[in-house]
């Protein structure tokens, strides 16, 4: 009888060890059918230092670096978009003319970089280019502007920039500009400025999507009333599960929707889950902050110095991180307040994104993992990792020619 429940025990443990197989097995073939963008990162700002070889694996623990080609390949990462970031500084015309040529300097070691490693990567300018790089087993790359700030106050910027393979504009940052009010800075303009409004239109006839994340909440009402084009939110997730300015209100997420648009959810910690009081670290950063900012407008040394800085205050003073899971609970609520085909991601790594199961693009695969675990479908996992926003790219090309 010992034997006979010896002999059932030891099948019980051989099919439950089989059927968790399965499900790993399940989680790679999805994973790896899907086309696996990220709509955002900030990676470039490392293109521009000596240093930095994308074509390199880097040490997320020890450099912060987020993302590079070897564990792009172990993330099962198909293609992203990279922003050139522009912090925002005086808006005098000599402010306007630095940003526009560290805006072009950055989109050149953009350029740089991939030209190095041609034979793994290419820079894209449609989703088709996308998904025929997949098809031969290379990632792509598109460019972003993050801050509308590089144009200044030349409209016929947007056109110098869509020539450069720039495909979508997030229009402002942290701080207002000459375009609209950002989400994290006092009321000036109460929305698009006229020159916002004529940007707006200006990237729905080239072709260059919309991306509202950073802008306010009335800025972003003034887009969705003026664009003829779906819009994107690169970066941003859910108001309702984390009270956030940055994120989205659910009237939002189904304005966005009824416009045919995408929200991207951010694995940047603080707009995932309420961050935890760290009074000494909040200290610490806020120093850094205070003594390095203005990060365009410092020489490379100090540049060198600030990134060491930062990493030692990251290693003394360890961010509680959100989880995968908590990530999850946002895409689960745009589902249900704007529907399947309204959501995407948007990592943010490079430019403080991460999470305590996801610090870096190698472990992009356990979102799908944790889709699958919560019974999402093969095809809405498919939506959700490219789909969607390929949907809107497609369409932001399309409607170009009727704008």
């Amino acid at each position: 009888m010992k034997k006979t429940y010896i002999v059932i025990i030891v099948l019980l443990i051989s099919t439950l060890g089989c059927n968790q197989e399965t499900f790993q097995e399940k989680v790679k073939r999805i994973h790896t059918k899907a086309l696996t963008l990220d709509s955002h990162t900030d990676t470039p700002l490392r293109f521009t230092r000596d240093d930095f070889s994308i074509a390199e694996k880097h040490d997320a623990q020890k450099t912060y670096s987020r993302v590079d080609l070897p564990r792009m390949n172990e993330g099962g990462l198909d293609a992203m978009f990279i922003a050139a970031f522009i912090s925002q500084r005086a808006r005098t015309p000599e402010g306007h003319e630095k940003a526009n040529k560290e805006t072009h300097r950055i989109i050149d070691s953009i350029y740089s970089q991939v030209s190095k490693n041609k034979d793994k990567v290419t820079i894209g300018t449609t989703p088709q280019d996308a998904y025929g790089n997949e098809e031969k087993g290379k990632h792509t790359f598109f460019i972003g502007i993050e801050n509308g700030y590089a144009l200044g106050k030349d409209i016929d910027e947007i056109q110098h920039f869509y020539n450069r393979g720039v495909r979508y504009i997030t229009l402002s940052h942290t701080k207002n500009n000459d375009i609209c009010d950002s989400s994290t800075d006092s009321v000036e303009h109460n929305g698009l400025t006229d020159f916002g409004k004529s940007v707006v239109k200006k990237m729905n006839e080239l072709g260059v999507i919309v991306d509202v994340s950073h802008i306010s909440d009335k800025s972003f009402y003034d887009v969705i009333e003026l664009t003829k084009a779906p819009i994107i939110a690169s970066h941003s997730n859910a108001r309702a599960v984390c009270d956030n300015p940055r994120n989205l209100t659910d009237d939002m997420l189904q304005k966005v929707a009824k416009n045919g648009g995408v929200v991207q959810v951010c694995l940047l910690s603080d707009y995932v889950k309420p961050p935890v009081a760290q009074p000494k670290r909040d200290s610490a950063f806020k120093a850094l902050r205070k003594k390095w900012r203005g990060y365009n407008d410092l020489t490379d040394e100090e540049r060198a110095q600030a990134v060491r800085e930062w990493h030692a205050t990251q290693r003394d003073y360890p961010q509680k991180l959100a989880t995968v899971s908590d990530l999850v609970d946002h895409i689960d609520h745009i589902v249900k307040v704007a529907g399947i085909d309204h959501v995407g991601i948007g990592s943010d790594f490079d430019g403080g994104g991460g999470l305590k199961d996801c610090f870096d693009v190698s472990e992009m695969q356990n979102i799908t993992k944790e889709l699958l675990k919560r019974g999402y479908s093969e095809q809405e996992i498919i939506k959700i990792w490219g789909g969607n926003f390929m949907r809107v790219f497609n369409e932001v090309e399309q409607n170009k020619i009727k704008a």
